[in-house]
């Protein structure tokens, strides 16, 4: 894939991050039945639906989702992906959804947990046992988060799979932990192959962790060192891994984490862009030992690298976010370390 040097609009970077690779078009090629994407209407959702369409365009294409931001049922549909409005915590709406055979599930709550766990461990927990128990014999490839793991040393490469997944910090990530347990569950019960994406922190001109600290930078706000690196991966990247996860489900289902191939410091990362914009960084804190990291080798075994490398992504950002371009306002908050969102 040729990269740009820039992106001119929100249209060409969605164009770009939806551009599959012949490896995605191969892999859903050869898997029988439809995509039915649950949860569509997040920040990933639309452009990883947007790219099975163009990886396999002879499938259907279904986006299920609540559709509360205006247009984007119209937007996804001008794109291929046919679109069902429905509540996952409905049960009727859920029996109601088409059987497909491959199904990628991305609903979930983390923003807003504190004061409504209850809504957290319902969307993260019972929609997950509902959709296990709905689509049981389907391939279900169903997003999770690093932060199911507890914080690991910054020198040791990172969470492998098989790392303990609990008990990590706060009711959100315990609530991921459920979300996992329930479709390794259901897995079992129903010889049901999934894969559980252990994401860190994908990465889109507008938000991200790239996003958060060339903003800060260039607004010369101090930088919170105490969560000092994290994992990264190109947005585009993630979707395809995700999607070609489809491939490689087990039975029970498996973790598999997915992100950018080494951890990433925050102080270089303000550091780059600082040089980029002719800002000297202030910083705040200092970097603890410890971080939410993963070690995504078994990812590199199965897909290879990611096809965006980090410099690419530094200057992407920058050239981004000192040209004013649209942000979608919503802070990662990589460097909460209590698990209160």
């Amino acid at each position: 894939m040729s990269l740009p040097r820039r992106f001119d609009d929100v249209a060409h970077l969605e164009d770009v991050m939806t551009a599959p690779s012949p490896a995605l078009a191969a892999d859903l090629a050869a898997l029988d039945g439809d995509i039915l994407v649950l949860g569509v209407g997040g920040k990933m959702g639309p452009t990883l639906a947007r790219l099975a369409k163009r990886a396999a365009p002879g499938k259907r294409v279904i986006g299920v989702a609540r559709f509360t931001e205006p247009g984007l049922r119209e937007a996804l549909g001008r794109h291929g992906v046919e679109c069902i409005r429905a509540d996952l915590l409905d049960r009727s709406a859920l029996a109601g959804l088409p059987r497909a055979a491959n199904v990628v599930f991305m609903a979930g709550r983390k923003f807003g947990s504190t004061g409504r766990e209850d809504l957290t461990w319902a969307m993260n927990v019972l929609v997950p046992a509902l959709v296990a128990e709905t689509f049981a014999g389907s391939r279900i490839v169903a997003f999770s988060t690093a932060c199911v793991y507890p914080f690991v040393p910054v020198a040791s490469g990172g969470a492998k799979e098989d790392t303990p997944t609990t008990p990590p910090p706060g009711e959100y990530a315990n609530s991921c932990v459920g979300r996992e347990r329930m479709f390794q569950y259901f897995s079992r019960l129903t010889a049901t192959p999934g894969r559980l994406v252990r994401l860190s922190y994908a990465i889109d001109m507008r938000y991200g962790v790239l996003h958060d600290v060339a903003r800060k930078v260039l607004a010369r706000e101090p930088i919170d060192l105490t969560m000092g690196h994290v994992n990264v991966i190109w947005q585009g990247d993630a979707n395809e891994q995700a999607l070609r996860a489809l491939a490689h489900c087990t039975v029970p289902a498996t973790g598999l984490n997915v992100s950018g191939p080494r951890a990433v410091s925050i102080r270089a990362l303000a550091l780059a862009f600082g040089e980029r914009f002719g800002i000297a960084p202030r910083f705040t804190a200092h970097e603890a030992e410890t971080a939410w990291l993963v070690d995504t080798s078994a990812a590199q075994r199965l897909f290879g690298p990611p096809a965006v490398p980090l410099e690419t992504m530094i200057d992407w950002t920058a050239e981004w976010i000192a040209g004013g371009k649209p942000s979608l306002g919503k802070d990662t908050h990589y460097d909460v370390r209590d698990g209160n969102y």
